[in-house]
């Protein structure tokens, strides 16, 4: 998947009422392409709705169209046939349509856009491998800044239009030279007196409950297994909803 930044203005067929022909809408419409086995498939997007649906700060595709058409040729405002529509998506849903045109194609965005995207990703990218990884040194969780900081070092590039969780191992190999890191996760049995019992249930199916026993006297005996990176996060949770009565044991 690519994309690239907006290039110079380009001619909207008239046969599209739906679209403004004011010059301030037309700076805001791009061209999104896909192309599938030598068949091309593209719509009039709104230039900042289809970065706001790439980024999920959009869920309905069809409103960031300004046309509800797929074409074979935007500019010439030519129509691609439904047949052909059919073949390449397997549907004939528009919003099917323009969601892998927008997810798989060539949607232009801006240098700004492009930036913004990057720097989301790199947040993403560092939350997943804080929540999941230790130092093995101590066994004790990597902060945020640390792993930042290895991956200035490292000179990482992440990629805008990968998901994040695909990019994740080739960087803990790049980071891993820098910063000693490992992904593990933690195992807790966790006895929770009666009278927080019912508060913290929902707590811990938060972090994963892998089994549960209600106690004759009303306690909770549960175990949960949750990334390591959490351990600190899930402890203070945990005494906060018992006031520190919790009974806890790593497995």
């Amino acid at each position: 998947m690519s994309r690239q930044d907006p290039t110079s203005s380009f001619f909207l067929p008239t046969s599209l009422g739906a679209i403004s022909n004011s010059s301030e809408e037309m700076s805001k419409t791009v061209i999104a392409k896909y192309t599938v086995n030598g068949e091309k498939f593209e719509i009039f997007v709104d230039a900042d709705g289809a970065y706001e649906y790439i980024t999920g700060k959009k869920s309905n595709p069809i409103a960031v169209l300004q046309a509800e058409e797929i074409f074979e040729d935007a500019n010439k405002g030519k129509r691609q046939a439904q047949e052909k529509i059919k073949k390449a998506f397997g549907t004939e849903d528009i919003a099917k349509v323009v969601d892998a045109i927008l997810k798989h194609g060539n949607v232009p965005i801006t240098t700004e856009q492009r930036s913004k995207m990057t720097e989301e990703k790199r947040k993403q990218i560092i939350q997943i491998i804080s929540r999941n990884s230790i130092d093995p040194r101590t066994n004790a969780p990597h902060p945020e800044q640390r792993i930042e900081n290895a991956m200035h070092e490292a000179k990482i590039t992440v990629d805008p239009f990968k998901n994040a969780n695909e990019q994740v191992d080739d960087i803990l190999k790049k980071i891993n030279m820098i910063l000693p890191i490992k992904f593990a996760t933690a195992k807790i049995e966790v006895t929770i007196p009666v009278e927080y019992a019912n508060r913290c249930y929902g707590l811990l199916k938060q972090y994963g409950v892998k089994s549960e026993q209600w106690l004759n006297d009303g306690s909770l005996k549960a175990m949960v297994e949750f990334p390591a990176g959490l351990k600190v996060e899930f402890f203070e949770k945990l005494n906060n909803f018992t006031k520190g009565s919790a009974v806890t044991k790593a497995l």
